[in-house]
């Protein structure tokens, strides 16, 4: 008798609670729109004013004819010893004889060819373009056993470190792709065709996926640390990268049907096996079975490797016929995090790196960084039309022609400290127009689309 009455209560208690929920929704029902329930909601696109596109497109114009260009071209083109040499930033426009690396030849030599197919390039782009792809394919490349040398005399043809490693050859294949399509020589083509199948027969992981990356000069695996100081049995987001670079740009060029699945495995490694999902961000290093490396040195965001991810993640994917909008949760977090934690909010531009979860600690601008982030800025804006990332994209334009750009001498300065006083264009082996010179011809192209 007692647990009927309890039943009724019960009954009678949920009859008045779904009274009360009618009488709420019949209060609320004037107010709702309708046709809103019928339709998806679409976010409206943020529209630029006009006075800050044609000043944007002004500014990036200036920095690659004015500041970039006049300082490569002529000075880096090396007549005496071949391929390409770096300026030095004084007035004197003094010349290196250093050695003459990979990574440094390979994206002067790619600059060289981008620049010549686009409308601020000219016939004497491209011959500096074929000035060093003959020194990079004659004195680079490694007749006996395939690929490239690390690195070369400067005078003579001695390879002075002469085992492979991934990071250099992706370079290589960056190169050799590009300039193929600036010089329609089909002998290029076939040298980029040769170089990809390298990478298959000796470095293609088929177990765990990605690439080894250090070898000896005959493509056995390294016993010892690799160039860029890690063992054999390690894998590097950086790597990785710049692999997935080359690669998009090797099948656009010859739509190779490995060269695909290879690309799309390249989307999976940068796109999830790199991205530590419980920080929002990339790590560089793991180990062979993409297991990440931890510890304080390890658990680091490098900002401008993290945006650069994602505007290669969207060039990979557009190459790929794969659609970018089933990557953009991931473009947002990531670039989400750099804004959080390594951007300048006040002046503008991207430092270097920081540990997980906490503002940057190393708080120098890189050039490379600066170049990365207008890049993947403006890339986001084009793929979502949110505000924030015109924004981002438009207050680091004003901060690299404020304070990156050496407009007394030429080039970017490579690094400019937090009291925002820069460094000298430092002349290294890996010095080039690459980072700063490709930023600047992407952006115009993705101007026009605004």
């Amino acid at each position: 008798m007692i647990k009927a009455r309890i039943d009724q209560l019960r009954i009678c208690e949920i009859m008045d609670l779904r009274w009360d929920f009618l009488r709420l929704i019949k209060r609320i029902k004037p107010f709702v729109f309708t046709p809103l329930l019928d339709k998806p909601v679409v976010p409206v696109r943020h529209q630029p004013v006009a006075r800050d596109l044609f000043r944007a497109h002004e500014t990036l114009e200036r920095i690659l004819i004015k500041n970039i260009i006049s300082f490569w071209y002529p000075q880096a083109v090396d007549l005496e010893d071949g391929g390409y040499r770096v300026p030095d930033d004084s007035q004197a426009r003094r010349k290196s004889r250093a050695n003459k690396s990979l990574v440094g030849q390979a994206r002067t030599l790619w600059f060289f060819s981008r620049l010549a197919k686009s409308k601020y390039g000219s016939t004497e782009h491209l011959k500096a373009a074929k000035h060093g792809y003959d020194f990079l394919y004659g004195r680079m490349w490694d007749a006996d056993f395939g690929g490239f040398y690390w690195e070369v005399g400067a005078a003579r043809a001695r390879a002075t470190k002469p085992d492979k490693h991934l990071y250099g050859q992706a370079f290589g294949l960056y190169a050799l792709a590009e300039y193929a399509r600036a010089s329609e020589d089909s002998s290029v083509t076939a040298a980029a065709r040769d170089l990809f199948n390298l990478f298959e027969t000796h470095a293609h992981d088929e177990q765990y996926g990605g690439y080894k990356e250090c070898f000896q000069r005959d493509w056995k695996v390294l016993d010892h640390d690799g160039y860029l100081g890690t063992p054999p049995t390690m894998k590097l987001m950086n790597t990785h990268l710049h692999l997935m670079e080359a690669i998009t740009q090797y099948y656009l060029l010859t739509h190779d049907s490995r060269a695909k699945e290879r690309l799309i495995e390249l989307i999976f490694v940068n796109g999830s096996s790199v991205v530590r999902k419980n920080v929002g961000a990339c790590t560089d290093r793991y180990l062979n079975s993409w297991a990440p490396l931890r510890g304080p040195s390890y658990d680091r965001v490098s900002y401008g490797h993290d945006v650069e991810n994602v505007w290669l993640l969207a060039e990979a994917c557009k190459a790929a016929e794969i659609p970018n909008n089933l990557l953009l949760d991931l473009y947002r977090a990531i670039f989400s995090y750099a804004l959080r934690y390594g951007y300048d909010r006040s002046a503008g531009g991207f430092y270097d790196s920081g540990s997980f979860h906490g503002r940057a600690d190393q708080r120098e601008k890189l050039l490379w960084v600066q170049a990365e982030g207008l890049v993947a800025a403006l890339q986001m804006y084009r793929l979502t039309g949110e505000e924030v990332y015109w924004k981002c994209f438009l207050q680091t334009l004003d901060w690299i022609a404020k304070y990156q750009a050496n407009w007394e001498h030429g080039d970017w300065y490579e690094r400019v400290a937090p009291d925002r006083k820069p460094a000298g264009v430092q002349e290294h082996v890996w010095k080039s127009p690459y980072h700063n010179g490709r930023a600047m011809v992407y952006c115009l192209d993705l101007l026009t689309g605004v």
